[in-house]
């Protein structure tokens, strides 16, 4: 098949395009720039990429092609990141841009170009269902340390039906082993961490660019003032590190995380203590719910999930609501610590990822 896989300039890319050229494939790579913000800083340069990216093709003998994205990474994704700040909440880019810029613009023009199928080097599967309906499941990667189908669990029928993950049943040791055997010239190159446009830069500081400040009071559950806060925006759910709160303040040494924001009243409520009871919740609420195959969770059926990416999945019962906003709830055995509103919540049965929502 003719295959175009998105090149990043890192090791999973790389090994997944060696891999579909030794399977015989007609593979092309397209590296795409998505962020032109202070590009040329040291926090977020594509610059250094692109070369990885260039020398990966060039080694293992394809064509690669640069196509800019920026415009549409900025109203599609950027944008939703600013309101989901601005209301409060915590998004997760990475989820919409799979869904928005790797698996619609790119696949759009991936499909111009006359590709059969696209690929990337995430760490997932995609299975055909035997029972002639043309349906496709998306599985777990094999490697559970990197399994990366919560980040993918927004993507579409059409979209998985052109998709291919070569990783899917390599674990990530075995990659660059495989790289460095090749002779991959990023073999040892450091995975990449966040998302570009923040980078390794201070995320307040980041925020602050694009956020005003709004300071406000830092309270606990009790109402007693311990500090003052520069912006819901810059915080979120189950943060520890920023909150510049002594220990001494309440009498304990534990250190203070963030419980709650109170948007009404500009209040930001902090309790002592990792395993504090206001952290942990059974009943978590989700909207905006999206399931892959096209078939909603039985409600009172038994499925695992997670309310973060890197969690194992946990046992919950699922209950969908008459809600034209797609309204559910996933009620846990075992309260989630800090689910928080704007993340998602992944729904699996097995090793299928069903879908989810976006928590409450």
């Amino acid at each position: 098949m003719k295959v175009i896989v998105g090149l990043s300039g890192g090791v999973d890319s790389a090994v997944s395009a060696w891999l579909l050229k030794e399977q015989g494939h007609d593979v092309l790579g397209i590296f795409m720039k998505n962020w032109e913000d202070d590009d040329n800083s040291e926090f977020c340069s594509s610059r250094e990429d692109l070369v990885d990216a260039v020398s990966v093709a060039d080694h293992i003998g394809i064509d690669i092609e640069v196509v800019n994205f920026a415009t549409e990474y900025k109203d599609r994704v950027f944008s939703y990141f600013l309101a989901e700040y601005q209301a409060g909440r915590t998004p997760n880019p990475d989820v919409l841009c799979n869904t928005e810029i790797k698996f619609a613009a790119f696949l759009d023009h991936a499909m111009r170009l006359g590709a059969d199928k696209i690929a990337t080097g995430h760490y997932a599967g995609v299975r055909e269902v035997a029972d002639g309906t043309g349906r496709f499941e998306l599985l777990k990667g094999d490697d559970d340390t990197k399994d990366q189908s919560y980040f993918l669990h927004r993507l579409n029928q059409a979209q998985l039906s052109k998709a291919m993950f070569p990783l899917a049943t390599i674990p990530k040791r075995e990659v660059r082993v495989i790289a460095e055997r090749v002779g991959i010239p990023n073999f040892a190159k450091k995975d990449s961490t966040g998302i570009c446009f923040i980078g390794e830069r201070p995320f307040r500081e980041f925020l602050e660019r694009y956020l005003p400040k709004t300071p406000g009071r830092m309270v606990t559950p009790e109402g007693n003032d311990v500090g003052t806060h520069q912006g819901l925006a810059y915080y979120t759910l189950g943060q520890r590190g920023g909150l510049h709160i002594g220990g001494s303040r309440a009498g304990s040494g534990e250190p203070w995380y963030v419980a709650g924001k109170d948007l009404k009243h500009n209040t930001l409520i902090v309790v002592q203590g990792r395993e504090h009871p206001a952290l942990r919740r059974r009943d978590v609420p989700i909207v905006n719910t999206h399931w892959i195959s096209g078939h909603e969770p039985a409600t009172g059926e038994r499925y695992g999930a997670k309310t973060r990416y890197r969690q194992p999945d946990a046992a919950c019962t699922y209950a969908a609501a008459d809600d034209t906003r797609g309204l559910a709830e996933l009620d846990f055995d075992e309260g989630q610590w800090a689910p928080t509103p704007g993340q998602y919540a992944v729904v699996y049965q097995g090793n299928v990822c069903l879908g989810g929502g976006v928590i409450a």
